[in-house]
């Protein structure tokens, strides 16, 4: 369906003056609905909820303290078969999104892979940070509510009395725990997520090819050093917890360098790592408008996703990279319906370019 269809001018033109071009709308969603709130969009798929065949598997960071993964194994019970499923910005403490909201865990499983959900990490984009979340000093104050909203900027929370150390939990810590305690193959596994995680996804694969031989990104951030997009993330972790981003990592130094696919992009080729690399068109599928948030937020911020991507592939093909799937549907907004839909496109390359 057209966006227009969708977008109504309203009744007096004298705030807007006339219709939004879809790039600038882009843009007023990522600053008025940023980027943390992608995952609460509200999809027609039916959620999955708590799925009694996962089990918690807790893992000990150094820094970060206890963490809960959840692990579905494989239907014929090997165990070389593995891949990370990450998370969105708003990843909650109690259970991944891919398990509350999809069934997406159960059916790669029906695939013989053995899923792990890290959970947690709201606002993390799964690195480790330069220092914990705070601004001006301030130490958080655990009477303060640490859900969304720029209140937020003062409550505790995840990585807010300690540093985020998610890279070296995910690579070190949680890869060895699994290895030792349940036999599973801590080599040429999977890692996958959704816009905050699919970044996070290539970031992991880009630095550590030994662990990960695919990274899948779905509606991801690929060019986060083009012009607004830090600001525009800022926004999104403010949104999303109280986080500022400034603590994850300095403006355009090295660490947040490293944290960018556009310009970390040769060491996959140089890895030969196979990517599965999407992006919805922004417009709804059938059943995706429920809202008017779904209007104002999703299908912009999938159209700023979809910008994004297509950076990225124009930058991996000055590199002559063709380690490559792109899946750029003709609908899909920035949504689980879209996500999971991308999920079971992805599936039988996933399955086949692992253990």
């Amino acid at each position: 369906m057209r966006i227009a269809r969708w977008i109504r001018r309203p009744r007096s033109s004298a705030t807007w003056g006339g219709r939004l071009e879809p790039v600038v709308l882009a843009v007023v969603a990522a600053l008025l609905f940023p980027l943390g709130a992608a995952a609460t969009v509200q999809a027609p798929a039916a959620r999955a909820g708590f799925d009694p065949a996962a089990f918690d598997f807790w893992v000990d960071s150094p820094i970060m303290g206890p963490i809960k993964s959840r692990v579905l194994r494989a239907r014929d019970g090997n165990t070389h078969r593995v891949v990370y499923a990450l998370d969105g910005m708003r990843a909650p403490e109690t259970l991944s999104g891919w398990e509350i909201e999809t069934g997406v865990p159960a059916m790669l499983a029906d695939w013989n892979i053995n899923v792990v959900m890290p959970v947690g990490g709201m606002s993390s984009f799964y690195a480790d940070w330069n220092a914990p979340s705070s601004f001006f000093g301030a130490a958080p104050d655990a009477g303060l509510s640490s859900g969304s909203g720029g209140l937020n900027v003062l409550s505790a929370g995840p990585g807010k009395s300690y540093r985020y150390d998610w890279e070296t939990f995910l690579t070190r810590d949680l890869r060895n725990a699994l290895s030792e305690r349940l036999g599973f193959n801590p080599n040429r596994n999977g890692v996958f997520g959704l816009s905050m995680g699919g970044s996070a996804a290539l970031t992991l694969a880009a630095y550590h090819p030994d662990q990960f031989s695919f990274a899948g990104s779905m509606s991801g951030f690929l060019n986060i050093s083009a012009p607004g997009m830090r600001e525009a993330i800022r926004i999104g972790m403010i949104d999303a917890g109280g986080y500022n981003v400034d603590s994850m990592a300095p403006p355009w130094g090295p660490n947040w360098l490293r944290m960018d696919p556009f310009v970390f992009a040769p060491n996959l080729v140089q890895n030969g790592t196979r990517l599965w690399i999407a992006a919805g068109s922004g417009s709804p599928m059938d059943g995706d408008i429920r809202s008017a948030m779904d209007v104002i937020q999703g299908m912009p911020l999938e159209g700023l996703a979809l910008a994004n991507t297509r950076a990225f592939q124009v930058r991996m093909d000055t590199l002559g990279g063709g380690n490559v799937v792109y899946s750029f549907p003709a609908a899909g907004i920035h949504n689980w319906h879209n996500w999971i839909e991308e999920a079971a496109r992805m599936a039988p390359d996933l399955s086949a370019n692992i253990g």
